[in-house]
């Protein structure tokens, strides 16, 4: 399965639907199974006569492959979170108390991160594989930092201030907002920023280049 996000270090990943997603193999791993044995719990829920539909068992439960040490192809299964939950409600005693509730904070984080990668990817399309090559494994900030430094480049403010100013809500993207000029420097800026992460990683010093564009850029506009 092609992956937006790599796997981490919990078998966890996001696909190219922004879906998160575990590896089977990282499940029994935590909770100190056999892979055969997760592979058959699995199989038994997702079978046709288990009482789940067919359409929330493929959507929940992918199949994948994998080698082993053997270069051998096993299978394996990508989970969704609802399909993580089903699988583990069996698994009983504290330590996997613990690791269920590890696997749920590491999909909250995951999940994040796929909304801070889909505001960048929809305001702001042009930086969002740069970031993903700058950083091995970005985390939500890495996208908002971002985000808000050209909005407050351009604009004065975040756009979580643009929306609390103008009434919209949470999440709701800012672009259809504002004017054609505030769109068109705001997408310059992307432009030039997509060299500057790789040339400048340093935060600040990105942000020195970019008010020096915009005030040149808009002191050719207005002579």
């Amino acid at each position: 399965m092609k992956e937006l996000i790599p796997k981490n270090e919990y078998g966890l990943f996001a696909d190219k639907k922004d879906i998160v997603r575990v590896d089977s193999l990282y499940v029994a791993e935590f909770f100190e199974k056999n892979h055969k044995e997760v592979l058959r719990d699995i199989r038994n829920i997702a079978a046709p006569n288990s009482g789940l539909s067919k359409e929330f068992a493929e959507r929940n439960f992918a199949p994948g492959s994998y080698k082993d040490k053997q270069n051998k192809k096993r299978p394996c299964y990508y989970l969704t979170r609802d399909g993580f939950t089903i699988l583990v409600m069996g698994y009983t005693g504290k330590k996997a108390l613990r690791f269920k509730e590890l696997y749920i904070r590491r999909f909250n984080e995951m999940e994040e991160l796929i909304k801070s990668l889909v505001k960048a990817r929809t305001e702001f399309p042009l930086l969002t594989e740069n970031i993903k090559l700058l950083h091995e494994k970005p985390k939500p900030y890495h996208f908002s930092n971002e985000c808000d430094m050209i909005n407050r480049i351009v604009l004065g403010k975040s756009a979580k201030q643009f929306r609390l100013e103008n009434n919209l809500e949470k999440g709701t993207s800012i672009r259809p907002y504002l004017t054609e000029v505030q769109i068109n420097l705001i997408e310059k800026l992307q432009k030039v920023d997509i060299g500057l992460l790789v040339a400048f990683p340093n935060y600040e010093d990105r942000k020195r280049h970019l008010e020096w564009y915009k005030q040149k850029w808009e002191e050719k506009i207005n002579e």
